[in-house]
């Protein structure tokens, strides 16, 4: 019987002592961390920039504001809604929250930047939206332009740090300032390894702001989080991005929207598998189809796309090389044979260079463009080392 009891004492606290170093361990978001802004945002009246992603635990960060007795008078929302369920580059239009009766302001179409009137009010404006890590994704373009705007109104910006799930590596074309666009604002590259916190102190610190404004910038650090960690979101941070594979495969993905390929938009699996109909290379096909809430109207509305299915290859994310990964559009590019009309427009922006499409164009390998980005890579770096909050 004192052996059974043994057992038992032995095996209760072993499961204590390994919650304890689970706890230890997992990170810790700054809209967690409530202890260290809510002495911040007493007596204020706050905006908050928020969407679907900005929890705390499974209640939204604005319910806990308000649940906390904190006088929230305005919410801001980026691209795809307060709510997360609009697609991308649709319209999203002002409204009112429907469970809070607070008014929703659009940051999203012709309205990206906040107005004077927007701030109106308002002392302190709070950003909690969870980032994905690369240049095109537009949640850190909404924060450089609510950080403008508070600060042309002198308005204090405080942003709640989230993890980046592509922050374990820095590559791809550095932007090229007249190739400046909504997907795009700043020199970076299109993954810059930093999380949504550290990149706001870059935009701060490097004077990237109009007219070199700086705001009164506070950011609420992350626990137990470094730049080696996967993280897989708790949450879809957008409707075509359901899953951590998605989120992985983005960055090198993405590219394809400014090509005639489908990425999936419009099936189960977007950002996970590529495809066109006159492509003969690859043993996976898919017919795209309107997708409420992800894509009304996908490229290649209801042909049989034959390609590629990525999953596999994003299951051995920890295995494969911590880079951007061309082989696939210069293999399509190659394949379809059009170079008249297999680039659209919005591939400059999207590359943030000229450079990358006729690179393509003219044959260069992989490893070639590759090393044309490494001085600009280098340059970046050095940037990157005066903002990084995490090793």
């Amino acid at each position: 019987m004192r052996k059974i009891k043994l057992l038992f004492f032995l095996s209760v606290c072993c499961t204590v002592l390994l919650s304890c170093a689970q706890e230890q361990s997992r990170i810790i978001t700054g809209a967690e961390q409530t202890a260290l802004y809510f002495p911040l945002l007493q007596n204020k009246r706050i905006a908050v920039v928020a969407n679907h992603t900005s929890l705390i635990g499974e209640t939204h960060l604005v319910d806990s504001l308000l649940a906390s007795g904190f006088q929230v008078v305005r919410i801001f929302s980026p691209e795809h809604g307060f709510r997360g369920n609009t697609g991308a580059g649709q319209t999203i239009k002002n409204g009112t929250d429907p469970k809070t009766g607070l008014p929703v302001i659009s940051l999203y179409g012709k309205h990206k930047k906040p107005v004077s009137g927007d701030l109106k009010d308002v002392n302190m404006v709070v950003f909690d939206i969870q980032d994905v890590g690369a240049r095109f994704y537009t949640y850190i373009s909404t924060m450089t332009y609510v950080m403008e705007a508070c600060a042309e109104n002198h308005i204090p910006v405080m942003i709640l740090d989230r993890p980046n799930p592509n922050g374990f590596y820095v590559d791809g074309p550095v932007l090229e300032p007249e190739y400046s666009s909504f997907v795009g604002l700043h020199p970076v590259p299109v993954v810059y390894g930093m999380t949504i916190g550290e990149y706001a102190q870059m935009v701060n610190g490097e004077h990237w702001l109009a007219d070199s404004l700086q705001c009164n910038l506070t950011v609420i650090p992350l626990k137990n989080y470094s730049h080696d960690r996967f993280y897989e979101l708790p949450v879809k941070p957008s409707p075509n991005l359901p899953n951590k594979y998605a989120v992985y495969l983005y960055p090198s993905l993405c590219f394809f929207e400014g090509t005639v390929v489908s990425v999936g938009r419009g099936t189960g699996l977007p950002f996970q598998v590529i495809g066109h109909p006159g492509y003969s290379g690859g043993n996976y096909q898919f017919t795209p189809h309107p997708v409420p809430g992800a894509a009304l109207h996908p490229k290649l509305e209801g042909k049989t796309c034959h390609g590629l299915n990525l999953v596999d290859y994003a299951k051995k994310m920890k295995q494969n090389p911590p880079q951007l990964h061309l082989h696939w559009l210069i293999d399509f590019y190659k394949a379809l044979n059009d170079s008249s009309g297999f680039f659209n427009g919005f591939f400059t922006k999207l590359a943030g260079t000229k450079k990358l499409q006729q690179q393509i164009e003219s044959g260069w390998s992989e490893e070639q463009i590759r090393q044309s980005w490494k001085p600009a890579l280098e340059t970046f770096k050095e940037i990157r080392k005066k903002y990084l909050l995490y090793p």
